[in-house]
């Protein structure tokens, strides 16, 4: 319960911060796809830590090990289990956490749900557990590819500081321009120099991700419980420090009129039927309509900080947790791949289903 994901590409993670490794395991993924096991690894390596100084310094290779599911390069159909493993945990950063709750973590509730936790680097908590996500997501973006599907995200905004960035051309190697993966390059610097400043002063800060998935048919998702728009924002706010999701105009929309907000069908010269404007994000009923999928995420600011927090002991008495440990004094970097991954894993899915209807003439 809780650590699986999907219905027909369903994943399932496991494993911890600090155990001696964690992964994936993927069950439903199509036979006979032959698998780019570099393209797996070259999405780990942009999620990794230690990888700039905008980030946490752990030191991690995060290579990938495919236990299951492959022959010679190609998908069996058969469950692919992938393996990272831990190399540099450092758990005694964590010994004054076993007696006190970390401030705006999941100490607290991991105790009250399950009267015990994996006390070093937050166990299954940690951020490091997404690994196995984009591994997944990695494989996910291969099958999507093979049917036109591409899928970019990048840093749109940090501490309130925006960035210009056309989502129609848009590109991975434009976002991977710079350690911030931020493809506007002047708004970017002033990131970057926003981020150091709450790294020297033992801070954190939060930010916005958008995302596009062009390519997406018209056709893909469900009526009602299970609209493309609804997985996505369970997909999303399913990553570590993510507060928000808007998908198309999102609470912009809520500024406009039905007139100004509707989007106009038209036909276009190549025959295929279109919108005029994309305020519905690619989504209108639950189902993708052909038009890039947009999505906004909002990330909270790295809960831990390199000050002294006041908190309380597990008997309530107050206490005061001093900073200890390496981590991100801003998550955006990283969930760059991360947001990808969940957004590949969720269109896979909704692919999937709609080629196993099968209707004739679609």
């Amino acid at each position: 319960m809780g650590s699986s994901f999907g219905a027909l590409f369903r994943i399932t993670t496991f494993g911890e911060s600090h155990g001696p490794g964690l992964g994936v395991v993927i069950d439903g993924c199509p036979p006979r796809l032959a698998l780019d096991v570099a393209q797996v690894q070259a999405e780990l390596d942009r999620r990794r830590p230690g990888q700039s100084r905008l980030v946490t310094q752990r030191k991690e290779s995060d290579q990938v090990e495919i236990l299951s599911g492959l022959s010679e390069g190609r998908t069996l159909g058969t469950p692919i289990a992938m393996m990272i493993r831990n190399q540099d945990a450092r758990s005694k950063d964590y010994e004054e956490i076993s007696h006190a709750y970390r401030p705006s973590h999941a100490d607290y509730t991991y105790d009250a749900k399950y009267g015990i936790r994996a006390i070093a680097g937050g166990g299954r908590a940690s951020a490091r557990e997404t690994a196995g996500r984009v591994a997944a997501g990695a494989v996910a973006q291969q099958v999507l590819a093979t049917f036109g599907v591409e899928i970019v995200a990048w840093v749109d905004e940090v501490w309130g500081i925006k960035a210009t960035v056309d989502d129609t051309t848009v590109t991975r190697a434009g976002v991977d321009i710079n350690d911030l993966r931020c493809p506007d390059p002047v708004a970017a610097a002033t990131m970057i120099e926003r981020i150091e400043k709450a790294r020297k002063d033992g801070d954190s800060v939060g930010g916005v991700i958008r995302c596009v998935a062009r390519g997406v048919p018209a056709g893909w998702g469900e009526p009602v419980f299970d609209k493309l728009e609804a997985d996505l924002a369970k997909a999303m706010l399913s990553i570590p420090a993510v507060k928000g999701v808007e998908n198309g105009s999102g609470f912009a929309g809520t500024l406009m009129t039905g007139s100004e907000h509707n989007d106009l069908f038209e036909r276009r010269p190549d025959g295929r039927i279109g919108t005029r404007t994309n305020h519905s994000g690619g989504i209108q009923g639950g189902i993708s309509n052909g038009e890039p999928i947009t999505l906004r995420i909002a990330f909270k600011p790295t809960a831990t900080i390199m000050r002294p927090q006041a908190t309380v002991d597990a008997s309530g008495a107050p206490a005061v947790l001093a900073p200890k440990g390496r981590h991100d004094p801003c998550v955006l970097p990283r969930a760059v791949p991360i947001v990808e991954a969940m957004t590949a894993l969720v269109l896979v899915d909704h692919c999937l289903r709609q080629q196993a209807r099968a209707i004739p003439g679609h």
